[in-house]
């Protein structure tokens, strides 16, 4: 099944719902969503100096100092 045929399963399912089963299945959607993110930041966030290289880069950011993308894309 593609993608796209199974977004469309979803929506139609998700039609037949009562309302409280649909705000059951928008919580478990969000759910999803959010420990999805949560992983992998939790996975950026073991790797050895990443803080402090996220904090030196976003400083960097903040005062303008950053590559612009053609650049830094010619530069690799």
């Amino acid at each position: 099944m593609t993608t796209s045929q199974l977004r469309k399963q979803i929506t139609d399912q998700l039609k037949t719902l009562s309302d409280d089963r649909l705000r059951a299945a928008s919580h478990f959607v969000e759910y999803l969503n959010d420990s999805g993110d949560n992983a992998a930041t939790e996975e950026l966030l073991k790797i050895k100096g990443f803080r402090s290289s996220l904090r030196r880069a976003e400083k960097q950011a903040s005062l303008g100092k950053t590559v612009p993308l053609p650049k830094a894309r010619r530069n690799v």
